[in-house]
């Protein structure tokens, strides 16, 4: 990897770990283990700050180490994450994600125009620092003057040192150069348990005219009190151990309770350090060392087992290894799961995505030629490439879908943010995190996703007073869930603010002319007539716009997806709007009929079920089964020249929560259609969504679903389902 190839995968991780450290800034008073929770943050800004260092990106190492020394100074208790410092910390994250955007821009350097933006922000780290700093860890420093001979502290004369962890510590040589404060990881040990007495040792110090001021030259021995457990005191100087030698000895071990651990654990693979490691009795550095000295001897050498190295150091009791070893053999014919995964450009998924599509044009060619001749071993072998094409098609999609958690989280810093700025108190549930879709409309949703969200805090959420009054709890809720449903992906975002008022929304409609006022509409038409453009009921315009205004541009772009949106609401309750969106914009599996001499193709998941039957001409609805089935005639939805066959069929369609039926001339079966957008010239073309090319080279439109459903709506004719 060139130096290059090293810089965009630096500006890819790092924007992953900025949204890690902001996802865990926003639900840290929700984290179970709070502690956790902020060493997430500090290692995420660590490890921005250690990968920057190595391409000499010296404006982002030292922004990033004013706030990783406030982190640090959270970790060992001496200052408290409150409320305001989340916010300063994301506000950080936010410049950091400028900077990051600027590097990948082609900006090494700091931009003058937003230093003093980071200045600003350095100042109030180091406010809370300087401000919130306990006397606690200037106590602890204390302990560590260094001394021309070994100096021992001794803190409890009262109690035995048999019962004590021994931590014997020497810091590598570029520690400091690192950015790494050896005090502040002893600082961090205190937050553990106590520490008893520490040694500092300065033997390798050269003399004062030798001594260079960026090295680091000292070694401590500590006696440690604590009941954590061996990888946690090592987890102190997680950062370091590659750096350090760092030697921990527990005290008098019971040996009982690590056999007992070691036989309690589940029954899957795992190599017998593996084992030892979980179990506490020795850490992962310790491990790795063992298996370097096993792998470090001569090939004529017998091979040393690692548990009698194990044993011979020291590092755990002979007892224990016996019974890791009964756990390894009984677990042995079980195959580990590991978890690989590969950073692929997205242009060569649609690259790839595209040849596919190709390819079942071809299949679908090679296909129609042999059943035109009629050559049997022609269609055996076209039969079988058809079966392979649908595998690499449906793996070539897999490889585009993404789960929409990714989106979801986004929001949670809008809500955190524009809860701020109304004055309001809402939280946010995600559901559904873990549904799939395609990473094309992913990129696209999040947009119109925002608006929503957005909107549904500004004018669905009502104050705190109101909601209290009303006998609501006085936290308002937004509510984003994801699901499948029919092959496509379902998207509600509600709240559980006031609702929508229909009597304002119809006079308004009726005002502005959008509807004849002696027309009956539907609670369902009275609410979507917020989608109309310019239509708005808000009494102010806010700087978050108010609902109504922009929702038409909301519509616009999901309907640009293939998908389409609904709302529905309960006055004093809350509101629902509903997206429905395609899984996917490249490939589908449809259904090809025909009216005349041309050639449609039907979404698969949107038809239930496809019958023959005898309609009246003209007529609108059918009974099936006993259920009124209103029709659409695509021979009159697209005015197609010819008389309709004498006996029609009907393809019954599903589309959310509605059903109809569309009476064609001829079913000509299932068809991989490889979607292909069309020219703009076609944009306002009503009831097409798209366009795909048959075995025979000719051009079929693809049905929008949606807009036949509203034609059916239109004439007042459409027969809701229960859910």
């Amino acid at each position: 990897m060139n130096l290059d190839d090293a810089l965009q995968t630096f500006i890819a991780e790092s924007r992953e770990l900025l949204e890690e450290m902001e996802n865990a800034l926003l639900n840290v008073d929700l984290a179970g283990d709070q502690d956790e929770a902020i060493n997430a943050i500090f290692r995420a800004a660590h490890t921005i700050k250690g990968s920057a260092g190595l391409f000499s990106l010296d404006h982002i190492v030292a922004f990033t180490h004013v706030v990783e020394s406030l982190l640090d100074k959270v970790r060992d208790g001496s200052v408290t994450l409150n409320d305001e410092m989340v916010v300063l910390l994301l506000s950080c994250c936010d410049y950091l994600s400028g900077m990051i955007n600027g590097l990948a821009a082609g900006q090494h350097e700091q931009n003058p125009d937003t230093a003093p933006e980071g200045e600003m922000l350095q100042q109030q780290l180091r406010r809370h620092m300087d401000g919130e700093a306990t006397a606690s860890s200037a106590a602890v420093a204390a302990h560590l003057t260094v001394s021309a001979e070994p100096s021992v502290e001794r803190i409890d004369s009262e109690r035995g040192d048999s019962d004590y962890w021994h931590i014997s510590l020497r810091f590598g040589r570029v520690v400091l150069q690192n950015g790494m404060d050896p005090i502040a990881f002893l600082r961090y040990l205190g937050k553990l348990g106590r520490i008893v007495g520490i040694a500092t040792i300065p033997d390798a110090l050269p003399a004062a005219d030798e001594m260079d001021a960026e090295l680091c030259y000292l070694g401590f021995e500590i006696a440690f009190d604590s009941t954590a457990d061996r990888e946690a005191i090592a987890g102190v100087f997680e950062f370091v151990q590659d750096d350090c030698e760092i030697r921990i000895i527990p005290p008098n071990s019971k040996v009982s309770e690590y056999v007992n651990l070691i036989r309690s654990l589940p029954e899957r693979a795992a190599r017998l350090g593996e084992i030892l490691v979980r179990c506490g009795s020795v850490t992962a550095h310790e491990l790795e060392e063992a298996l370097h000295q096993q792998s470090g001897k001569p090939d004529d050498a017998p091979a040393q087992q690692l548990g009698s190295i194990l044993v011979g150091a020291g590092n755990v009791p002979p007892v224990v290894v016996e019974a890791a070893l009964a756990k390894q053999k009984q677990v042995s014919e079980q195959k580990a799961q590991e978890s690989r995964s590969i950073r692929v450009d997205s242009d060569k998924l649609d690259r790839l995505i595209d040849l596919v599509g190709e390819l079942i044009i071809a299949g679908a060619r090679a296909n129609l030629i042999g059943q035109r001749i009629q050559n049997t071993e022609l269609l055996e072998c076209t039969s079988t490439m058809t079966g392979l094409v649908e595998d690499v098609r449906d793996a070539a999609l897999e490889l585009r879908m993404v789960k929409i958690g990714a989106t979801f989280n986004r929001f949670q810093r809008v809500v955190h943010d524009v809860a701020r700025e109304l004055g309001k108190d809402i939280g946010l549930m995600v559901d559904g995190e873990d549904s799939e879709l395609d990473k094309t409309v992913v990129e696209k949703i999040g947009d119109p996703l925002m608006h929503l969200v957005r909107n549904a805090m500004d004018h669905g959420i009502e104050p705190a007073e109101v909601r209290v009054a009303a006998g609501k709890p006085a936290k308002g809720m937004i509510k984003l869930n994801a699901f499948h449903e029919s092959g496509s992906i379902v998207i509600e975002v509600s709240d559980d603010g006031g609702g929508l008022r229909k009597e304002k929304i119809l006079a308004k409609a009726i005002e502005r002319g959008l509807v004849d006022p002696e027309r009956k509409l539907t609670d369902s038409e009275i609410y979507n007539l917020i989608f109309e453009a310019g239509f708005s009921t808000a009494e102010k315009i806010t700087n978050l716009s108010g609902r109504g205004v922009g929702m038409d541009v909301v519509k616009r772009n999901i309907q640009a997806l293939r998908g389409s949106v609904d709302v529905g609401s309960k006055e004093g309750q809350g509101t629902t709007v509903t997206v429905r969106l395609p899984l996917t914009l490249a490939i589908i599996d449809g259904f090809l009929v025909q009216v005349g001499s041309s050639v449609f193709v039907i979404p698969l998941d949107m038809i239930e079920e496809c019958i023959e039957y005898a309609t009246e001409p003209g007529q609108d609805y059918t009974n099936l089964r006993g259920q009124v089935l209103p029709l659409v005639r695509l021979r009159q939805v697209f005015r197609i020249d010819g008389a309709a066959t004498r006996r029609e069929s009907i393809v019954v369609l599903k589309f959310g929560n509605q059903r109809a039926g569309l009476v064609v001339d001829t079913l000509l079966g299932e068809f991989q259609t490889v979607i292909k957008p069309l020219s703009p010239l076609f944009s306002e073309v009503k009831c097409i969504s798209g366009s795909t090319i048959l075995g025979s080279g000719e051009v079929a439109l693809i049905l929008d679903v949606a807009a036949l459903m509203h034609v059916v709506g239109a004439k007042g004719a459409v027969a809701a389902l229960a859910a």
